[in-house]
């Protein structure tokens, strides 16, 4: 038979404090193929740190370890699991089984890191559960099974990935007596269909069953005896998995860590629960705030835009104040909307004058703005005239007793579908002839009623309702608003020559604009800060979580790593429930986000949504995942497998 195994002159030294222990002491040993091996002595023998060792659960301080011919004692633990995965099959006394996943889910672990198809390892896997006589537990979970069945599984494990070398741990030790007898025939039985049997035992009638029995006491081999001789070769001999399989493993895939993780996170559902309540309120935040945000931002911006934001206004300089008719300001007269209509780039002029008056009709009345203006001011102002005509030039030189009605005055002195065309309003107990109606406009960004006025000719109103020959304001409108600057320097200009002082003052529309809309962003970006930080909150819950589980479940770690999971594996396995949790996180926070951007706008709140924050939300959660779960993550990799199965 060929040589399996041979450990030459093995060492191993750990540390207690500052006192070195010697669980090893210049072990030599060898292992032919096909044997059936009892390594026996008391506890603190060294016989458990042995079959860490045969197991590449761990290294050697020193020596040589020869695995079917390869030295494996300076194996870097990628190439210490390669050899567990395609080599060896692992029985404990104590069955380290995964709680969380049923047995066939347990008996699919070493083929998941193979690399094995999943319904060609699922059919392996039900197939060994038969031979087993466990057909009927497919679906169970551990603690829903014996103690025989659930060594059964260990057993079914073992020989997933074909275990040419079984090495079992007290495999009987947990059991009672007729559990013990069946899993030891089972052993036998295993090694009759040529697998190499190594079992570890303080109890020396299970190694009186075996053909060779090795006993070690005080960290050295003091006896090596033969019971029965070799098997001859068998025809039948375990393959381990073809190399090109093995090399063709990428450990668990996204789906099935992806799976594995779903599992791992429903066994502790209300502490999932609660780690997705972080992440789901910073999303919800992130997403509804930027909606409102987004959506009080375009609701202003559209109110400037509907005022023209080509526009520049003209008033009077309030330093110079001087009382007159309703308190106004005399320094602008219409002549100088005529002077300013002569510059370049510009399209109107439209000087205005105006007052609160009460407006009557029929026994109906009402207080509004009564708007003095000229036949420019629609085209100006951006404001159609819905139903009849608008003030004209006529109606200007004649001083017509004319006006036009917003659509609230109209409602107000018109209700239920009166006819308002051809009616007359009396203003200060003037009649006036109402000869249009202008299309609604709505509010301004201040929240005045744009429609709440009536609109009389400016030389009437002058006249017979303002007592005055001064205007308030005049609206200009530009042809080119890139030369918007340059055109209100030119008019600025012209009223100082003109007033022989600078009593008068433009507003900017476009720079108006401007200004609120790098306002505005800076207030998105300080919500959206606030949301961030909920995200890091929700991000340091992950982390939190994620190291707990990394703790509570140290021992599973052990069992994938012994069936073969390699560093890069378990990291895949843990920043996947990370992710998964992130990831669920912030689809629910965007529901969520969307429901309560929802509820606001019903409730009249300006809101929009827009895929940009959507997106932006979704991937900082998915972000937050991955950056707080990858130290959990790390430090689940890089724990060694004898060390992760010993925890409790």
């Amino acid at each position: 038979m060929a040589l399996l195994i041979s450990l030459k002159s093995i060492r191993k030294t750990f540390t207690s404090g500052e006192v070195p222990v010697h669980a090893l002491k210049d072990v030599s040993l060898d292992i032919e193929e096909g044997d059936f091996v009892a390594i026996i002595g008391q506890s603190g023998s060294g016989k458990s740190t042995l079959m860490t060792i045969l197991g590449c659960l761990d290294r050697p301080t020193s020596g040589q370890y020869l695995l079917d011919g390869e030295d494996v004692s300076d194996f870097s633990p990628d190439e210490l699991a390669e050899r567990r995965r395609r080599m060896f099959g692992f029985v404990f006394q104590s069955y380290n089984l995964v709680p969380t996943a049923s047995a066939e889910e347990n008996v699919e672990i070493p083929a998941i890191y193979a690399g094995m198809p999943a319904e060609e390892r699922r059919d392996r896997a039900e197939a060994l559960l038969e031979r087993l006589g466990l057909g009927d537990r497919l679906d169970h979970l551990p603690n829903q099974l014996s103690g025989g069945q659930q060594q059964r599984v260990s057993i079914a494990r073992a020989l997933m990935n074909g275990g040419q070398i079984i090495l079992a741990d007290e495999p009987t030790g947990a059991l009672d007596s007729k559990s013990g007898r069946d899993v030891l025939a089972t052993l036998r039985q295993m090694h009759a269909e040529g697998h190499t049997i190594i079992i570890i035992t303080h109890a020396p009638e299970l190694a009186e069953s075996a053909d060779r029995v090795i006993e070690i006491r005080d960290g050295q081999i003091v006896a090596d005896r033969r019971l029965r001789p070799l098997p001859k070769a068998r025809q039948t001999t375990p393959q381990a998995l073809a190399p090109a399989q093995a090399s063709a493993a990428v450990a668990a895939d996204v789906l099935e860590a992806m799976r594995m993780s779903m599992r791992a996170l429903r066994a502790n559902l209300f502490r999932t629960v609660l780690t997705l309540l972080g992440i789901v309120i910073g999303v919800a935040s992130v997403v509804a705030m930027l909606a409102i945000g987004n959506g009080a931002q375009q609701s202003v911006l559209s109110r400037i835009a509907a005022m023209g934001s080509d526009l520049l206004i003209v008033r009077p300089n309030m330093a110079n104040f001087r009382g007159g008719e309703g308190g106004s300001i005399v320094s602008l007269i219409p002549s100088d909307a005529d002077a300013i209509l002569e510059l370049p780039n510009v399209a109107f002029a439209v000087p205005e004058m105006s007052s609160t008056m009460t407006v009557r009709a029929g026994n109906r009345d009402t207080q509004t703005t009564v708007n003095g203006t000229v036949p420019q001011f629609p085209a100006a102002k951006s404001w159609e005239v819905g139903t009849g005509t608008f003030l004209s030039a006529a109606d200007m030189t004649s001083y017509a007793p004319v006006a036009v009605i917003g659509q609230t005055v109209a409602d107000t002195l018109f209700p239920e579908g009166e006819q308002a065309l051809g009616q007359y309003i009396l203003i200060k107990n003037i009649p006036f002839q109402v000869i249009g109606i202008m299309a609604r406009k709505g509010a301004t960004a201040g929240g005045q009623d744009q429609d709440d006025a009536v609109l009389v000719p400016l030389s009437t109103g002058n006249l017979r309702l303002f007592g005055a020959r001064n205007v308030r304001s005049i609206t200009v409108q530009v042809q080119d608003d890139s030369a918007i600057n340059v055109t209100q320097d030119q008019i600025q200009a012209l009223l100082d020559a003109r007033h022989k002082r600078q009593d008068t003052q433009i507003t900017n529309m476009a720079a108006i604009r401007e200004t609120f809309t790098e306002t505005s962003n800076v207030l998105k970006i300080f919500l959206g800060s606030i949301a961030a930080i909920s995200l890091i909150v929700g991000g340091i819950g992950v982390m939190n979580i994620m190291l707990v589980s990394v703790t509570e479940r140290t021992r599973e770690i052990g069992i994938r790593m012994a069936t073969g999971a390699r560093a890069r594996d378990i990291l895949t396995q843990f920043i996947v429930e990370a992710l998964v949790v992130s990831a669920l996180g912030g689809v629910i926070g965007i529901a969520l986000g969307l429901s309560i951007g929802g509820v606001a706008q019903a409730l009249g709140v300006p809101v929009s949504f827009a895929p940009g924050p959507v997106v932006l939300a979704f991937g900082s959660a998915f972000l937050t995942g991955l950056v707080f779960g990858y130290l959990p993550a790390r430090n689940a990799s890089r724990l060694q497998p004898a060390v992760a199965l010993s925890s409790t």
